[in-house]
């Protein structure tokens, strides 16, 4: 049985701030170091093998933490970006229009067909996820990876994972620098052969942190 661990990075400068990211960037505060610090020493018994991390700025140095507590290289993968939120990336949650806010809505609501113009639909979001889920399925026997990437494309792989479709209310909260596990088994009643372990654990947090709805 595979088991991979998922962590949303720690805190940025745009969370804190309300303003989208998306697939673009902002550095993290010293209290996301800080998260990023306490769910390293939390995964360092786990015996992570192999840090793949969404290839954002945010991630990366989520990961560096991460990887020098576990004594482990990074593997940059792009397929584990943030939802791509078009032409309402860099702007603040409160600066926008009534028709803008229907367009992020839309997302968090799970509208059938929701997209912000010039970005992803939910159901894009989630193939290219669970590609790069699957592809840990081809590293060698008995390694254990750590996947860094963002809260809505993680809400959205675990879903899906648990048969909810992609296009539907946000019904997970994951907040900065929560812990996920999904394992693979090669069982008939599992229709992609992975099972949900833990969704969104922040015991080793020492202070709340802000969910993916929250920026």
């Amino acid at each position: 049985m595979l088991q991979v661990y998922l962590v949303r990075h720690g805190e940025t400068e745009w969370n804190v701030a309300r303003r989208i990211q998306g697939q673009s960037d902002s550095p993290l505060t010293t209290l996301g170091r800080q998260q990023a610090m306490q769910v390293a020493q939390r995964v360092k018994s786990e015996g992570i093998t192999h840090i793949i991390t969404s290839d954002m700025g945010r991630t990366r140095e989520t990961a560096q933490i991460i990887a020098q507590v576990c004594g482990c290289e990074i593997i940059t993968e792009p397929r584990l970006r943030e939802l791509n939120m078009g032409v309402l990336e860099q702007r603040e949650i409160g600066s926008l229009s009534e028709q803008e806010e229907q367009w992020r809505q839309s997302l968090i609501n799970g509208a059938e067909g929701g997209r912000i113009p010039d970005g992803e639909s939910m159901d894009e979001l989630f193939m290219r996820m669970f590609a790069a889920l699957n592809s840990c399925l081809d590293l060698p026997e008995g390694s254990r990876p750590l996947l860094v990437s963002h809260g809505l494309a993680l809400s959205t792989l675990l879903s899906r994972i648990l048969g909810v479709p992609a296009n539907s209310p946000r019904r997970l909260r994951l907040r900065n620098c929560s812990l996920s596990r999904v394992d693979y088994q090669n069982s008939p009643w599992l229709a992609n052969g992975w099972i949900v372990e833990t969704a969104g654990e922040v015991t080793h947090l020492s202070q709340p942190a802000l969910d993916e709805q929250q920026g």
